[in-house]
C-alpha cells in the first residue's frame, strides 16, 4: 500500500473512531487554545512526532485511554467561552496542571503539582460519557463493538447495551444513557 493510500485509510479510520480526522480536531484545538504542536503534545502526554503523525494521518490510533480522556478535557476547554476569556497566564496554568497529571509528565517537579486548591483554576472534569466512548473507540471499531454486543445479548444484555450506546451511537445518546443509569 502506498503512502497516500495509508494516509487516506488512516484518516477514514480516525473519522470512524473519533468522529473526524485528528488533524482537523488538533488544528481546532491549536487555534482555539493558542498552542503550538509541541505544547499540545505535552498536555496530551504524547511526543511531538506522534502528534504530527496523527495529524497527517501517518498513524491512525491513540491507544492510551488517558490521552483520550485528556483530549476530551481539551475539547471542553476549547468550547468553554469562560475559559477562553481568561487571561493567557491563567489558561497556561490550567493547561500546565493538566499536563502535569499526564503519564508523560511523570517527571514534573513536585512544585508544579503542589498548587493550592484556592490558587489553581478549576479544570473541568471530562464528560464521563465521552470518556467511555473514547476508551471503547480506542480499542475497537464500531463494527467490532456491535459484534461483541450481539455475542453478549443473551447472557448479559446490560453489557451489550453499554457497548452499543457508548461504542456505536451518538454522544447525545451516550450522555442520556449515562444520566439515566449513573446519576440519581
Amino acid at each position: 500500500m502506498d503512502n497516500a493510500s495509508v494516509v487516506q485509510r488512516n484518516r477514514a479510520l480516525q473519522t470512524e473512531w473519533y468522529g473526524e480526522p485528528l488533524g482537523e480536531r488538533f488544528r481546532r484545538l491549536l487555534a482555539r487554545l493558542t498552542l503550538s504542536q509541541a505544547q499540545l503534545a505535552d498536555v496530551l502526554g504524547l511526543s511531538a512526532p506522534m502528534v504530527s503523525q496523527l495529524m497527517t494521518g501517518a498513524r491512525a490510533k491513540i491507544s492510551n485511554p488517558a490521552v483520550l480522556a485528556r483530549l476530551a478535557v481539551l475539547d471542553e476547554l476549547a468550547a468553554d467561552p469562560a475559559f477562553l476569556a481568561r487571561p493567557p497566564q491563567d489558561r497556561a496554568a490550567e493547561l500546565a496542571r493538566l499536563a502535569a497529571e499526564s503519564p508523560a509528565a511523570g517527571s514534573a517537579s513536585t512544585s508544579t503539582r503542589a498548587i493550592r486548591a484556592d490558587q489553581a483554576p478549576a479544570v473541568p472534569r471530562a464528560d464521563p460519557a465521552v470518556a467511555v466512548q473514547s476508551v471503547l473507540r480506542a480499542v475497537a471499531t464500531a463494527g467490532e463493538l456491535e459484534e461483541a454486543a450481539r455475542l453478549l445479548d443473551a447472557g448479559h444484555p446490560g453489557l451489550a447495551e453499554v457497548l452499543r450506546v457508548y461504542g456505536t451511537m451518538r454522544t447525545a445518546d451516550a450522555r442520556a444513557h449515562y444520566e439515566r443509569t449513573v446519576t440519581p
